[in-house]
């Protein structure tokens, strides 16, 4: 440029000059007109979205073919200061997408009143509005035969419903707002067709506590009444089981919500606040009945899968319920109740060699532990399962992983289609053209036939459900798409270029981590299953507590607790509490002080059993921790076997001795046949009297005394004979002898026999042996007291 300034020509005359300038300014007045026009106009091209927003309501078919006609409703509000006049909204047919992430691109803006719109259908389809008061909704709906669309090629098209018209402010014809959605186009039967798996959840939250009513049916007791509202009419699992039984769909269901509803239906209570419960209503029995009578028939002839009993959290098992022993074993009793349970209430045999990771988010860990119980095969996504090679298309889902293992990566864009907020009707539009429109492109990438897996949120809300059931609905009756089970898909072959590589532990998402049960959960879990051992050893019904609690257990590691710690950590506590409570009703009763009076005695210790069956399996271990003064037994311990019925006490009596007066301290325990600890000790305090060398110095003395005092009447008595013979002379001394014997020890012996106290004889009472100092214990059986559950 400097080169050029530095040549120049001759300079121009001024009447030329002036010449020049007007011919400028004419030539540029277009421009000038076309620049001010521009900016005029630019301010609506980049006015806020929502000046008029356009809500799609609806659009059918949602995937058209040739000798459709496409109907479009919906509203449009006013949302500025300002009426707009001359008003019309318009149908916009945008560009051919051929990638799936121009399809986010949209999805993520789809009122971006910048993006490529297309052009304008003509007017014939069109509705217009005289003026759109601030405000005030006006509803619209256009219809257009197909083959007006003007569609070429088979794919997925850009769509908009956009609104144009005149404010004061700007009178020029504008378009004020839009809506843009997709169109997907496969005008005749696809020459090769997707295999699409739709996994159907049937989950909820946890509902049912550890208690149970007394007698043999042992009502369960629920913690509140919000099952009955989802499976009443209208409520969330009516709706997925009604949506669900005209859908080809993978049934994917956790058999702890199949044992609640039946529960339900055979008669239940309702835990209240202040610890009771009340029977359920009789019209929520009947409801669960209807509602299992309907889910029979929905899932005859369909694929069944099911979860572990209450789908526990295999991520927190995998990062913090490993290090605690035991965990991994409730896994497996999850896994192996779980098809019992469906095949019980549902009368199908369901698949359980699937597992399920929350948001199918895996790392090695989470792997091993699904894997754990004996699932084969993991259900991933493919936004944790990511591919690393730069396939340009989206592979089958079933990957070989190593050990036997097959990874079915659920595809990510179809999987969370239906997530967030689906209660307006333009939502849910939008969701079902997006989930069309993913699932036509991934067809279209390759010639090949592939799986495709989707496998939504566990719990979708009403609304979502509804939406689902659009979409699969539309998907079946497309020509892109067939239906297949998610036993197929992961029998299916591999992509042998897609990959297998497991992501590293360190890669799981942070926000999903801190979701997950902490340790001290799976503490509180193996707590709770260590006093469930000790206590069913007692037992002589065992499955009146392990099956109530077991199923419990499950639940405490749910993963519908993700994000309700203290709901979960206050589940876990009740458990533990109830079973300490029930633990307790068999105990020792607490005993005062015992006295003996004398040598030896025997003590009764009391067993109470307020349960309604029977216990037995135990040992009751009497010890002296002063066996040098009292003796159990002659030892220093004694224990018996205690068997007691049914609210009822049993009195075992112990033989002891003592050695010396004074205080011994005793302790009673009870025992499992295991040599575990049952219960609370009880500890009382023995104190002997009489038992000291006065006392036998006395006795002794007393009978020397006896001894001295017969043998002096004794020789009393031959000194009084002797005299009496020697007066009366040889002939009466001789008849007096009898027989003539003339033995003198006959007339002790008559002595003894008179005194009645013959030598050397203590009868069965000798004054030296000690009574009894406890009464006998009644037969007859001690009070009740209250009774528990079981």
């Amino acid at each position: 440029m400097a080169d050029a300034a530095e040549i120049q020509g001759p300079s121009a005359s001024p009447a030329r000059r002036r010449l020049r300038r007007a011919g400028a300014l004419l030539a540029g007045a277009p421009l000038l007109a076309g620049l001010l026009q521009l900016t005029a106009a630019e301010p609506a091209q980049a006015a806020p979205s929502d000046s008029v927003s356009v809500a799609l309501d609806t659009m059918t078919p949602s995937a058209p073919t040739e000798d459709d006609t496409l109907t479009v409703s919906g509203t449009v509000i006013n949302n500025g200061r300002q009426p707009v006049t001359g008003a019309h909204v318009g149908l916009r047919v945008g560009p051919l997408l051929n990638t799936r992430s121009a399809i986010d691109g949209i999805a993520q803006h789809p009122n971006d009143l910048r993006g490529g719109t297309g052009d304008e259908l003509g007017a014939k389809y069109t509705e217009k509005f005289s003026k759109l008061v601030p405000g005030v909704a006006e509803h619209f709906s256009i219809s257009v035969p197909v083959d007006e669309l003007d569609l070429g090629k088979d794919g997925v098209y850009s769509f908009g419903v956009s609104v144009s018209g005149k404010t004061s402010a700007r009178p020029w014809d504008q378009m004020l707002g839009i809506e843009r959605t997709f169109l997907p186009w496969q005008s005749s039967e696809a020459d090769t067709k997707s295999r699409t798996t739709f996994m159907w959840p049937l989950i909820s939250s946890v509902h049912m506590t550890a208690r149970t009513g007394a007698g043999e049916r042992q009502t369960p007791v629920f913690q509140d009444d919000e099952l009955a509202k989802e499976i009443a009419p209208g409520g969330r699992l009516a709706q997925m089981m009604d949506l669900g039984r005209d859908l080809d769909v993978t049934w994917v269901i956790d058999p702890d919500l199949l044992a609640a509803v039946d529960a339900m239906a055979n008669g239940y209570r309702v835990q209240q606040p202040d610890g009771t419960s009340k029977a359920g209503s009789r019209e929520n029995q009947d409801v669960a009945k209807q509602w299992l009578a309907g889910l029979q028939k929905a899932v005859t002839g369909k694929e069944v899968v099911a979860l572990p009993f209450a789908d526990p959290d295999l991520a927190s098992l995998a990062h913090t319920g490993t290090s605690v022993t035991g965990s991994l074993s409730h896994l497996k009793d999850a896994t192996d109740v779980a098809a019992l349970t469906v095949k019980t209430v549902l009368h199908v045999t369901p698949t359980t060699d699937f597992a399920w990771p929350v948001e199918g988010a895996v790392d090695p860990s989470i792997i091993k532990v699904a894997t754990s119980a004996g699932a084969d095969r993991v259900i991933a996504r493919s936004d944790s399962l990511r591919e690393s090679s730069g396939l340009s298309y989206t592979p089958s889902a079933a990957r070989p992983i190593g050990g036997g293992t097959t990874a079915v990566v659920a595809d990510a864009r179809m999987s969370t289609a239906f997530e967030g907020d689906l209660t307006r009707a333009d939502s849910s539009t939008l969701a079902v053209q997006q989930f069309l429109a993913q699932s036509l492109e991934a067809n279209v990438q390759k010639d090949e036939q592939r799986s495709i897996v989707v496998a939504p949120q566990r719990t979708p809300t009403a609304s979502q459900a509804q939406a689902m059931a659009t979409a699969v609905k539309a998907l079946q009756d497309g020509n892109w798409s067939q239906p297949d089970t998610l036993t197929g898909a992961a029998n299916a072959k591999p992509d042998p270029d897609a990959t297998t590589r497991i992501p590293s532990t360190s890669a799981y998402p942070s926000s999903l981590r801190k979701r997950e049960l902490p340790r001290s959960a799976f503490e509180q879990i193996a707590d709770t299953q260590d006093k469930l051992d000790n206590f069913q050893v007692i037992l002589t019904d065992q499955s009146r507590v392990v099956t109530p609690f077991g199923r419990a257990i499950n639940r405490g590691m749910s993963t519908s607790w993700r994000g309700q710690a203290a709901k979960a950590d206050g589940f876990r506590a009740d458990v533990l509490s109830y079973l300490d409570n029930l633990g307790g009703q068999v105990k020792l009763i607490d005993k005062s002080e015992t006295k003996l009076s004398g040598r030896s005695a025997t003590i009764p210790v009391t067993v109470q059993n307020n349960l309604v069956q029977p216990v037995g399996h135990l040992y009751l271990r009497l010890s002296s921790t002063q066996p040098t003064r009292l003796k159990i037994g002659g030892k220093a311990y004694d224990e018996q076997p205690v068997e007691v019925s049914g609210g009822h006490s049993q009195s075992v009596k112990f033989t002891t001795s003592a050695n010396a007066n004074g205080r011994a301290t005793v302790l009673a325990q009870l025992y499992t046949e295991d040599g575990q600890e049952y219960g609370d000790p009880v500890s009382f305090d023995v104190k002997v009297t009489e038992v000291t060398p006065t006392v036998m110095l006395v006795i002794g003395g007393g009978v020397l005394l006896l001894v001295l005092a017969g043998f002096r009447m004794y020789t009393q008595r031959k000194r009084a004979a002797a005299r009496q013979a020697e007066e009366e002379g040889p002939d009466e001394a001789e008849a007096d002898s009898g027989d003539g014997s003339g033995n003198p020890d006959d007339a002790g012996d008559r002595l003894s026999e008179e005194s009645g106290s013959p030598a050397g004889a203590a009868g069965p009472d000798q004054p030296g042996d000690p009574a009894p100092d406890t009464a006998p214990e009644s037969a007859d059986p001690s009070g009740t007291g209250e009774r528990v559950d079981r």
